[in-house]
């Protein structure tokens, strides 16, 4: 298992030499947010929105082997299926936009079930 490294938090007054020297007792560095950018964790923050959304709030966690691989799966299913607005509804692992399906008829759909169910994913079958 990868420990872990460094925590990275704003500049918050509540957040004293206490708390941070509570983290640096278990060899992790504390980095602070730079002063006065409010938007600098938008990027993990619309993240874990989305793990939260989409994810934790229809999944009950039964350990942290358990927590892995549901993430895991989500992982895959945000990486290689999810469409991305900033990517013109691309998945970040995908380069180019599939062909375009003229007679829809004559293709069939597939679907397959991530985490039980709870994530759907389609795809045209070949």
């Amino acid at each position: 298992m990868e420990s872990l490294r460094f925590l990275l938090r704003d500049r918050d007054g509540k957040y004293g030499k206490t708390f941070d020297a509570v983290f640096q007792a278990e060899d992790l560095r504390v980095i602070k947010r730079a002063p006065q950018a409010p938007r600098m964790n938008a990027h993990c923050e619309r993240i874990i929105g989305s793990i939260r959304r989409e994810l934790f709030d229809h999944v009950l966690i039964m350990g942290e082997a358990h927590a892995r691989q549901v993430l895991a799966a989500y992982q895959m299913h945000h990486n290689e299926h999810r469409p991305h607005q900033a990517r013109e509804q691309l998945p970040p692992d995908a380069q180019a936009q599939p062909a375009e399906v003229h007679d829809l008829g004559a293709r069939r759909l597939l679907r397959t079930q991530i985490l039980g169910g709870l994530i759907n994913e389609y795809k045209y079958a070949a």
